[in-house]
């Protein structure tokens, strides 16, 4: 991932006692986002190329009156899971990348995210917004993936 030398990349991670193959499986299912999030609703706005949220999937993402439409551009099967967005905030090259490393009890769980704010000098407000926003959403996966973690006999 390019870092932005204007706005600092936001960075979280959580630890989960979910399996990597469980974190990857929720983390592809839009229709979890919500359950764990802070968003309200999702919608698969057109299905990949080859499957539903594959890449090339655009998904619809909402809160409020606030919205988001992000292309899937990247998948590592228990790995990683990478989107861009397409509309929503006032930001150019938004990427985000979900990397999931194994752990002795399950995995960690990195959220980063980089971006360039269209208007100057805004950077820093979207920055402060995501950065809360990506910590509320990474807590919330990793406990939300070990209470539904199917791998688990």
């Amino acid at each position: 991932m390019r870092d932005n030398p204007r706005v600092k990349p936001i960075d979280h991670s959580a630890d989960t006692t979910a399996s990597p193959a469980t974190v990857y499986a929720l983390l592809r299912d839009g229709s979890t986002w919500p359950l764990w999030s802070p968003l309200e609703r999702f919608e698969l706005q057109s299905p990949g190329e080859f499957e539903a949220e594959g890449p090339g999937a655009v998904r619809h993402f909402g809160t409020g009156r606030a919205h988001s439409i992000e292309e899937i551009v990247e998948l590592v099967p228990d790995r990683r899971l990478s989107y861009v967005q397409l509309e929503g905030l006032p930001l150019r090259d938004h990427r985000a990348d979900i990397d999931i490393t194994p752990t002795a009890g399950g995995c960690r769980v990195r959220w980063r995210s980089t971006f360039k704010a269209r208007v100057p000098g805004t950077g820093w407000i979207y920055r402060a917004a995501l950065d809360r926003f990506t910590g509320r959403c990474v807590r919330g996966f990793a406990v939300y993936a070990a209470e539904h973690d199917v791998t688990v006999s």
